[in-house]
């Protein structure tokens, strides 16, 4: 059967970005620019030539320095641009016209708009309330927002005068976002006091205390009015706020390529969750090379992304405004008030690019959901898809009953470097249950446990050379050795990225799942330390092992607990373990199933082994059984029905 569902005609293959900077750059590389493996190993192997080209071809504002790469002992030692000053706001701040910049819509069918110049003058009032606060260049801003237009005015704010932002979405509690907002000190918290979810209204206030009590805030601003419950803390509304200041021209700080931009933060598999920094620079070149060339995204194009402003997508959506395309945003249940509520955005916004995650297509396509019929779609070009890995038959649904002359493009990287190592290309054919290719500039490649390249069976996969978005450190890692360990102790010199691969005889991929013991449902990245934290404060759990499980090409999270003696696990039990994780830590954390068992394996030293439990409960082999003090205690993790349905 030919695998392949879709491909672009010659013509559209020309009017390409990427066949564009292929042809332009022909001098430097020597190869017909539809030869695409061709640019790749050009972009691997002559880095210097390549990032001075992408510099010019992305029209990054801003003063390159002379040399675009300079070669390290190791891959962390190797300097992009080196002599570089940029600004990330100042390259998405470039419009000041009257055409819709944001358009953002929430689950309650409220739709607001801001234009170019509007978005302009709110981060110019915004810069001088966080300079009065005392923020500058290093500083954090913290924020517990909803993906709407408060929130992309914070974060350009933020970066305007080189101060560094990290935002939580609001579903997370009080200890979710605490474990991560206070590990930074921020000087100001931008928050938004409640929100509405499906119909529901939802209080943040607990949550903003807690920030507030684990740091030294200088201000609160909330986006609404402050509400009774924290009026005795520092803090002050959006409005007024913004209200004290008229618009000026911004005096954006220009920076060096490694200054930091903003801090995501790691799931918390082992502890609090890490601080992931990354630079200003490396992502705004990064993003613009991924939406530029592998989405080819143009000016006043309408590009939508379903994200919360927890999940790294939110940061890549923003970046489309460099390349002056306007944003559609969309808070809340993305099936409230109707199954097609998202399918509505696409017509009624004519969303050119659509964004979402794996697991809303499969849901779609459970729904019954037909939007070829339902629907016009006549934007609608591009669909990315990312989270989880896009199975077979949601590439057959995409293309039987949503559109046929469209490009899927299912992606793939993380948190880790806030970008992708594989994704889509509007010069190559789509095959189903495949990722297109690796991009520009990443010498990816699958491994054995020994390091070995493998071919024709799933491996790890590893990056062998610097990327842009590479991490510049992890926050308060003074040593660099959480940094190291994260990503380099597994094959020492050579970035590992915790993901099962397959490499395909087209060059596309195929994503099998993690290889780490990180949750992932629903492409939410999930550290199983946060769940242990709600589940050890009830008296009837002695322990508790949570693991995630492959099923229907997406994973859901299943908790295995050891009951104190004379307790059970009961009806009323799993209903107040849930309820504890969903308060404790967020709705994402709920297991979807409870099954209680007569131990729990650990290692000789005493640890939870948690990819033991995983293993088993797949049917696969356990590796080293030998390092655990209590391998018998495996086969109650055997075949259970439970998790069968």
């Amino acid at each position: 059967m030919n695998d392949i569902l879709w491909k672009p005609t010659d013509t559209a293959v020309r009017a390409t970005a990427l066949w564009g900077f292929a042809n332009k750059t022909r001098p430097l590389h020597g190869a017909a620019p539809e030869n695409y493996a061709a640019l790749l190993d050009w972009s691997i192997n002559d880095p210097d030539t390549f990032y001075g080209a992408l510099w010019d071809e992305l029209g990054i504002i801003g003063d390159r320095g002379e040399a675009a790469f300079i070669p390290g002992e190791t891959i962390r030692d190797a300097q992009f641009y080196p002599g570089a000053k940029l600004n990330y706001a100042e390259n998405l701040l470039q419009r000041r016209d009257d055409n819709p910049a944001i358009i953002a819509h929430r689950d309650d069918g409220t739709r607001r708009a801001i234009s170019w110049g509007g978005l302009y003058d709110a981060v110019s009032r915004l810069v001088q309330v966080l300079r009065a606060e005392g923020v500058g260049r290093g500083d954090r801003v913290a924020a517990i927002v909803t993906h709407d237009i408060e929130a992309i005015i914070g974060y350009l704010a933020t970066s305007a005068i080189g101060a560094i932002w990290a935002s939580c979405s609001p579903d997370f509690g009080p200890a979710g976002a605490s474990d991560r907002l206070c590990q930074i000190d921020p000087k100001v918290l931008i928050a938004v006091p409640g929100y509405s979810y499906a119909g529901k209204a939802i209080d943040v206030t607990s949550t903003i205390r807690a920030v507030a009590e684990g740091t030294s805030l200088n201000r609160i601003v909330t986006v609404g009015d402050v509400p009774p419950s924290v009026a005795d803390l520092p803090a002050v509304s959006w409005d007024d706020a913004l209200g004290a200041h008229t618009p000026q021209n911004i005096t954006f700080e220009r920076m060096d390529f490694s200054a930091p931009l903003v801090i995501l933060f790691s799931s918390g598999t082992t502890g609090k969750p890490k601080c992931i920094t990354h630079s200003a620079a490396g992502l705004l070149i990064q993003h613009k090379k991924e939406l530029a060339l592998h989405c080819d995204i143009r000016a006043n194009e309408r590009f939508f992304y379903f994200t919360t402003c927890g999940w790294m997508m939110w940061n890549w959506q923003v970046s489309g405004l460099s390349l002056g395309a306007t944003l559609v945003t969309y808070d809340g249940n993305p099936f409230y008030p109707e199954a097609g509520r998202l399918l509505d955005l696409i017509d009624a916004e004519d969303i050119s690019v659509f964004g979402t995650s794996a697991k809303y297509i499969d849901a779609c396509a459970k729904a019954g959901l037909k939007p070829g019929q339902s629907h016009k779609l006549e934007q609608l070009r591009l669909i990315l898809s990312t989270g989880s890995p896009l199975i077979p038959a949601s590439f057959d649904y995409i293309y039987n009953d949503w559109k046929k002359n469209v490009h899927l493009a299912s992606i793939s990287g993380g948190t880790d470097i806030c970008g992708c190592f594989l994704g889509g290309n509007p010069m190559l054919p789509v095959r189903r249950g495949e990722l297109q290719c690796a991009l520009l500039g990443m010498d990816v490649d699958t491994v054995d446990d020994d390091g070995n390249p493998v071919s024709g069976a799933p491996g790890e996969l590893i990056c062998r050379n610097p990327h842009l978005s590479m991490p510049v450190k992890f926050w308060a890692d003074t040593d660099g050795s959480r940094y190291t360990e994260a990503y380099f102790s597994r094959f020492p010199g050579v970035w590992a990225h915790g993901d099962f691969v397959e490499r395909r005889p087209s060059g596309g991929f195929i994503i099998h799942g993690r290889s780490d013991t990180t949750l992932n449902p629903g492409g939410v990245r999930i550290g199983t330390a946060e769940i242990y934290r709600q589940v050890e404060t009830l008296d009837a759990i002695e322990e508790a092992v949570a693991v995630g499980q492959d099923i229907d090409g997406d994973q859901r999270v299943i908790l295995f607990v050891k009951m104190r003696e004379g307790r059970a696990l009961d009806e009323a039990m799993e209903k107040e373990i849930r309820s504890r994780i969903r308060a404790g830590a967020s709705p994402r954390h709920v297991p979807a199933r409870i099954i209680a068992v007569p131990a729990i394996p650990r290692t000789r030293s005493g640890k939870i082994s948690e990819i033991a439990v995983r293993d088993t409960i797949h049917g696969r082999p356990v590796k080293n059984t030998t390092a655990l003090a209590n391998p018998e205690c495996l086969a109650a993790y055997r075949d259970l029905p439970q998790l069968q349905v």
